[in-house]
């Protein structure tokens, strides 16, 4: 009887929270609250979180508000998952090895959980809007507590509320599609000084080989008078950089998610016009954007790159495969021309700008050929930093209903293109030898006592010898030494 009466009151909590966002989440905060400081008069001991990341910038950024939310309810944070009491996955579906990787992690957690030394365990994010792999975990992991997808992440402390109440002993909610999106949550940055900002979500281009259209669904984008709040609330909290973040932040402008004076007022305002006014935000002093689509990437973005000091001299511009007859296979939408011609375009308004970009090998039907054309253009684009990664079947993907080709001759054709990427990338990134730029100091360096580790606005690291008290500051660093992908140098005189 009494549990019954308890469901019933719990019912009644839940029915009388507040509708509106995010009223309705920091109620739930304040209800999971109460829970945790049972736990610690009980045990003796504040009740500890870990959130395992997979995958992108906006997985992390996301992980941010998990942890901010995790915390305002009264969790500490554990470096370890095996010693914590509530586990987080914050999931990527991009490749395969993703999915094997959570597997092993729940594998080994199995047992502690029945133990009771994990009390409980959630899987969120790009990995739980695949219907396949969605249905695999449900099934197969039992003893997973939480399940919800990409579209409610921001709902942790409802769901939590559920479980720990005992209302459900699994609580499931994975949408179909978005319902909301709710920013002004708590976070807990890993850095006081930067941080990302979701400018838009979802992806409208349907390559053939990437699931995240299907998980992250149609692009919508932020009004800019969002995207403006939230980055002076961080310039005013000591933020210093920010990243602009979304699936291909050039179609920004699209779907609006609210109403708009700026955009009723211009209705052709789109990602340059974001960049530029973002610029004008003061106590910024450095702004990144994350990640470009060289099918969208205008003339009228370099321009306002050129013309604006505060932002970075980086683009990350993923080209996938230098084969003309590939690319239009994955639905790509440029040529190999049109890539090199963009190229052309950017480095003679940014001569100083660092390049970097994202290498397939092993798409359906490549041929060695092909895989020339790809080395072609990696010697040409002249790249910082090339991340080159083998295909990975995606189910629910074009690509995956492809003839798959023999991993043996994958292997061999993504080592040839690795050796010219590694040769290539060192001989660029190398020619700031000697000169002094201005760093953003980030961390104590791991590996080398005395020294600390920035990063210039081009990207690249640097490790020189300094003092905790200088992260989070600009310094002007003389770059002693390339060493492949970063440098040693010392501060300058």
């Amino acid at each position: 009887m009494e549990n019954k009466e308890t469901h019933i009151l719990n019912s009644e909590i839940i029915m009388n929270a507040p509708a509106e966002e995010p009223a309705r989440q920091e109620f739930f905060m304040d209800k999971c609250h109460e829970y945790v400081e049972e736990y610690i008069i009980t045990e003796g001991r504040t009740p500890t979180y870990h959130v395992e990341t997979f995958g992108c910038q906006m997985n992390a950024h996301d992980s941010e508000k998990l942890k901010g939310i995790l915390e305002k309810i009264g969790y500490t944070e554990s470096e370890d998952e095996k010693n914590a009491d509530f586990v987080i996955f914050n999931t990527c579906t991009v490749r395969e090895n993703a999915n094997q990787k959570l597997y092993g992690h729940l594998g080994s957690l199995k047992k502690k959980k029945e133990e009771g030394k994990v009390k409980l365990i959630g899987i969120c994010g790009c990995m739980m809007q695949q219907e396949d792999t969605y249905n695999y975990i449900k099934d197969n992991y039992r003893f997973v507590d939480i399940i919800f997808g990409t579209y409610n992440f921001y709902k942790l402390a409802e769901l939590m509320y559920k479980r720990l109440s005992d209302m459900e002993k699994r609580v499931i909610e994975v949408l179909a599609t978005p319902e909301k999106q709710v920013e002004a949550l708590p976070e807990k940055r890993k850095y006081s000084f930067k941080s990302g900002v979701n400018i838009m979500y979802g992806c409208n281009n349907f390559c053939t080989y990437c699931i995240v259209p299907y998980v992250r669904g149609r692009e919508r984008s932020r009004t800019p008078e969002d995207i403006f709040e939230e980055i002076n609330r961080l310039v005013d909290c000591g933020c210093v950089e920010i990243m602009l973040l979304g699936q291909n932040v050039n179609s920004y402008g699209v779907n609006f998610l609210e109403e708009s004076t700026i955009i009723n007022e211009n209705p052709e305002y789109d990602f340059p016009d974001l960049l530029n006014d973002v610029c004008k935000i003061e106590g910024l002093k450095r702004v990144r954007f994350m990640t470009s689509h060289p099918k969208d990437l205008s003339e009228k973005l370099i321009d306002v790159i050129a013309a604006n000091p505060k932002v970075a001299q980086h683009i990350h511009l993923p080209f996938q495969a230098g084969s003309s007859r590939i690319l239009k296979a994955m639905n790509r939408r440029y040529s190999k021309e049109d890539y090199l011609a963009l190229v052309d375009r950017i480095r003679e308004k940014l001569p100083d700008v660092s390049l970097t970009t994202d290498i397939m090998v092993g798409f359906p039907g490549e041929t060695e050929e092909d895989i020339q054309d790809t080395i072609d253009v990696v010697r040409y684009a002249k790249f910082d930093q090339a991340f080159t990664f083998i295909y990975s079947v995606r189910a629910g993907t074009p690509a995956a209903k492809m003839e798959q080709l023999d991993p043996k001759f994958v292997d061999k054709n993504f080592n040839k293109v690795l050796e010219v990427v590694r040769e290539t990338c060192a001989q660029t990134s190398s020619r700031f030898e000697g000169q002094i730029k201005e760093v953003l100091v980030e961390q104590v360096n791991d590996h080398m006592d005395g020294y600390v580790t920035g990063r210039m606005d081009n990207n690249i690291l640097v490790h020189f010898p300094g003092t905790p008290d200088l992260i989070g500051s600009f310094v002007n660093v003389k770059l002693d030494e390339a060493k492949g992908f970063y440098y040693i140098g010392k501060l300058a005189e």
